[in-house]
This record gives C-alpha cells, sequence and structure tokens, in this order.
C-alpha cells in the first residue's frame, strides 16, 4: 500500500566522502511526514555547506507514521481492522529501516529507496531524528535492534537526536492530563473520533483552512498539511487512538542501562584498535534537546531524567532549551532547530 514519504538526496559537494549516512526523520503525532519538510529542507541546505559533507554523504528521509495517510490501509479502519498503537509504530519502523537502501547507480533522483529481502548496499551509518513521540520510538528502535540484532544485521544506528522529547510519563504533562480526562470516559474513549470526524465534517475546506491560518496562525505549507488531516477519512481516529495509547504506555524509564551503554564495547575495542572512524573523538550516542516549558513533558520528570543520565555525559548530551521554541516547533521554527541538529551533526564527522 502507499507510504507518502518525502527524501532529500545527497549532493554533488559530498561525492568525495567516504561514508553514506542516512538521516531518518520520526514524526510526532499527527505523524505526517510533511509538517517537517521546511525543517528537514533547511537542514539538508545547512549540511550541503557544512565540514560534515567532506566526511560523509547525508541522505534525508522520512515517512508518514502508520495509519494517518488514509492511503496506506485498506479497509478503512474499523472493528477488523483497527488504529494503529505505538507497539505497531516501532515494528512498521524498524521494518522500513531494515529495508531502506542506498539509492541505485541509475537512479537520477539520487534518493534512497525501500527493498524487501537483502538486495541493494545498506547505509554506513543511520542517524534517527525523532520529534515529540518520535523519541520515544527512536529508544525503543535502539532497544528492539539490542535485543534483536539478528533481526537486522546490517543495520546501523550510531545516533539519535531527540527534539522536545516525550519519553516519560506523558499523562503527568499539562496536554497528558487533559488527553487522560478523555481516557477515562468509557463512551468517550470509544467515540471521540466519531464526534470529532463528523463535525470537522461539517466545514468546508475552505472555511477549515481559514480558521487554521488566520485563528491558529499556521503558515500556509503546516495549514494545508492540517486540513489534509483533518478531513481524511481515519486520520484523525489514527491520531486519537494512538494517542491514548502513549498516555498508557509512555510512563516509567524502562530502558535498562544496557540501552544507555549501547556500542561503548564496540567504540571501546576501535579506540585500542587505533580505528576512530576518521573522527578523533568519539561522539556522543544521544542528543536530547528539550523545551524549557514543554506543555507535553512534565518539567520534574524531565529533570530527574537529565539527573540521572548526567553520568553518561560524555555519550548523551542533555540540553534544555534557553529561548522559547514551542513544541511544534516545526510550524514556525525550523530553521532555528535545523540550526542546532546541523551543528551537533557536524560535531559527529568533524575532527
Amino acid at each position: 500500500m502507499a507510504v507518502h514519504s518525502i527524501s532529500f538526496p545527497a549532493g554533488q559537494e559530498s561525492r568525495s566522502a567516504s561514508r553514506d549516512v542516512l538521516i531518518f526523520m520520526i514524526s510526532g503525532n499527527p505523524g505526517l511526514i510533511d509538517y517537517y519538510a521546511p525543517f528537514l529542507s533547511a537542514l539538508r541546505t545547512l549540511l550541503a555547506s557544512s565540514p560534515a559533507s567532506k566526511a560523509a554523504r547525508f541522505h534525508i528521509y522520512g515517512q508518514d507514521l502508520a495509519g494517518f495517510n488514509d492511503a496506506d490501509h485498506e479497509p478503512p479502519f474499523g472493528a477488523a481492522n483497527p488504529p494503529r498503537d505505538v507497539a505497531y509504530q516501532v515494528n512498521y519502523l524498524f521494518q522500513t529501516l531494515s529495508a531502506i537502501r542506498l539509492p541505485e547507480d541509475d537512479d537520477d533522483a539520487g534518493r534512497p529507496t525501500t527493498k524487501q529481502g537483502k538486495g541493494g548496499k545498506p547505509f554506513d551509518e543511520v542517524i534517527l531524528v525523532g520529534h515529540s513521540v518520535g523519541t520515544y520510538l527512536i529508544l525503543q528502535l535502539f532497544h528492539k535492534l539490542l535485543r534483536e540484532p539478528e533481526a537486522a544485521p546490517h543495520l546501523r544506528l550510531e545516533t539519535g537526536i531527540l527534539l522536545f522529547p516525550t519519553i516519560e510519563h506523558i499523562a503527568h504533562s499539562p496536554s497528558g492530563q487533559r488527553l487522560e480526562l478523555l481516557r477515562s470516559a468509557a463512551f468517550l474513549e470509544r467515540h471521540a473520533h466519531l464526534l470529532a470526524s463528523g463535525f470537522l465534517q461539517l466545514w468546508p475546506y475552505a472555511a477549515l483552512r481559514w480558521v487554521i491560518t488566520t485563528l491558529l496562525g499556521q503558515p500556509p505549507a503546516a495549514a494545508d498539511v492540517t486540513v489534509r488531516w483533518l478531513k481524511s477519512r481515519d486520520g484523525v481516529w489514527q491520531a486519537l487512538h494512538m494517542g491514548l495509547d502513549e498516555m498508557r504506555v509512555i510512563g516509567e524509564d524502562r530502558w535498562d542501562e544496557e540501552l544507555w551503554e549501547i556500542g561503548r564495547e564496540d567504540a571501546k575495542a576501535a579506540a585500542d584498535d587505533g580505528d576512530d572512524g576518521g573522527a578523533k573523538r568519539l561522539p556522543p550516542k544521544f542528543f536530547f534537546f528539550f523545551g524549557k516549558d514543554d506543555h507535553w513533558v512534565a518539567n520534574h520528570f524531565r529533570d530527574a531524567f537529565i539527573e540521572r543520565r548526567q553520568k553518561q555525559a560524555e555519550r548523551t548530551r542533555l540540553m534544555v532549551d534557553e529561548g522559547n521554541l514551542p513544541h511544534a516547533f516545526c510550524i514556525h521554527h525550523s530553521e532555528v532547530v535545523a540550526e542546532k541538529v546541523a551543528s551537533w551533526i557536524n560535531e559527529l564527522y568533524v575532527p
């Protein structure tokens, strides 16, 4: 079935680089990759003129999460074909990452391709960039590969960049508490999507777009994505279903210490052998960038997480925004966040 994706191929400036690196974007909820097109485009431009482009060819790719695009599932959602939950998304993304390959030599577009089986050349390294619940999915993907390395022995997950992470106790956040009220009412939990879809179908496309651009202040490109999602057959149901599941599963930090130490022994062995992969120091495995006052994050749980993880400071960067960047950065602040992400990627590849 059709999966909507966007990609930005490696440019001519990195032809002489020795490594092919996939930057794979995992969206938040609603899981529509078009929200991130300005961010990924800005990131591509910044990397093209960065020192890192001399060390690696960066291929940028992202796709919708499962269920958010009506074209990716048939029949429509119902009792026999329910919306996708968080666990489904983890397996779905793992399958995609396992199948994605370098562009074919005769592919003029130079875009990553997804292939079944083991054909095609895998990427030398993969950087996962996630936003909101996408950051939780990143940690789950790292953990899954750690537990099941035989499932994708060619998959080199090297770095996770987690933007506005919602990785612990999301139900205790200000917005999570409001969504919990919906989950506490059995009737609303079962039928909220019907009420929402029925109400939205009353609005003509143009009127709904006017509300989103004029009253909510979304720029035209983001407003178009929002209207398509709100007017879709199953998109609202998918978002509500997954959001309620997030309240259930994103709780206590349940990743064992092995996750945070992932790759340490391999990295140490490489350093002992004098193989530093072209860099003079070992890069962090994770970059966490938290909002200062994120309505999807309970600040006290965020601060406790940072305190616990500071012992891995040489490999895990933990940052809290000093400005006022909003959780939904991809609506108005794509360029600012792209600059931050580009600088972290440069740290990984520039000696």
